[in-house]
């Protein structure tokens, strides 16, 4: 078995649905578009995407001696959906555990066995932390392409997915990057009740429900309010309506199970939950990170109170 086989096996055999292997080398050509997306503060409240702009584009100021970049896709589309009757909307990747530490974990397994399988190999992973362009480098090592909705699709697997990046000094054969195949279809773009799509492949951050469900603290703008459609913890709609999700395959890690605390929610106990039940329920979810004001004024912005169940 050459390297690449060995690491893609090991990795398909930790649960990673796809792996795949670019040359680690400057993202010059992203350059305008982040610097014009930093500049002109696309980012909304996020102002850490405009830090460390130069090792985001340099794997080399990430890992001196980097040979190679490894990209994973770790598939989270759940068995059970939510029902949307009488409740709210939480995005699908939150209906589990907190998937960082387990995918963290996964990595550094992966990264073991690089080190104990080809000694003196230097690696540094990455999972939604750190300066690292993820979507670019997925496909780059060929495992998915950024859609017009900005999330990385697979043909295989549709848009329901974790990355995770090995950056290494190890030298590795290159896979084949993956081409774009959206093709003439608008669906995700139509179905942004926002318009946050507003340019395809761009996303208007200022516009999106994800990010105001989950990261803004402050105030919302008046081309989100109204238009929540019952979502108090991410979106998921673009996805939704992107055809390549009809290939979606129910994930059977029990890390991203639906969570029993989760499953039994309806909209009366949602409004009528305490900051104890919020801690008690979510102490291991992804949904613990808006906290219990903002998600409580995440269901105000639904359209809904505490006293209107009451009525």
């Amino acid at each position: 078995m050459t390297s690449n086989d060995q690491i893609r096996s090991k990795a398909l055999a930790l649960g990673f649905s796809h792996c795949g292997f670019a040359k680690a080398e400057p993202l010059e050509s992203l350059r305008p578009f982040y610097l014009d997306f930093t500049g002109q503060k696309r980012y909304a409240g996020m102002k850490f995407l405009e830090r460390y702009t130069e090792q985001r584009l340099n794997p080399e100021l990430l890992l001196s001696g980097v040979r190679s970049v490894i990209a994973v896709l770790m598939n989270y589309y759940p068995e059970e959906l939510i029902p949307e009757e009488d409740n709210f909307i939480v995005a699908k990747y939150a209906y589990g555990m907190d998937y960082q530490p387990l995918i963290k974990e996964r990595l550094n397994v992966l990264k073991e066995f690089m080190d104990n399988s080809f000694p003196g190999t230097l690696s540094r992973t990455f999972i939604d932390s750190g300066p690292v362009l993820e979507k670019a480098w997925a496909q780059r090592c060929g495992v998915g392409w950024q859609g017009k909705h900005t999330v990385v699709i697979n043909k295989e697997n549709g848009s329901f997915l974790f990355i995770g990046i090995i950056l290494t000094t190890l030298n590795l054969d290159v896979d084949e990057p993956e081409t774009d195949h959206c093709g003439k279809c608008t669906r995700c773009i139509d179905a942004c009740p926002t318009g946050a799509l507003d340019s395809p492949y761009q996303l208007e951050i200022n516009r999106c429900l994800s990010y105001h469900t989950i990261e803004n603290r402050g105030l919302i703008p008046d081309a989100v309010r109204g238009k929540f459609h019952n979502r108090i913890f991410g979106c998921d709609i673009c996805q939704d309506a992107c055809p390549y999700n009809r290939f979606s395959k129910p994930q059977q890690e029990e890390h991203f199970r639906l969570q029993p605390g989760t499953r039994k929610l309806k909209k009366t106990h949602w409004l009528n939950m305490t900051e104890e039940e919020f801690d008690q329920i979510f102490q291991h979810s992804e949904i613990k990170r808006t906290g219990y004001q903002t998600l409580k004024r995440n269901m105000e912005l639904a359209g809904y109170t505490s006293e209107q169940t009451e009525d």
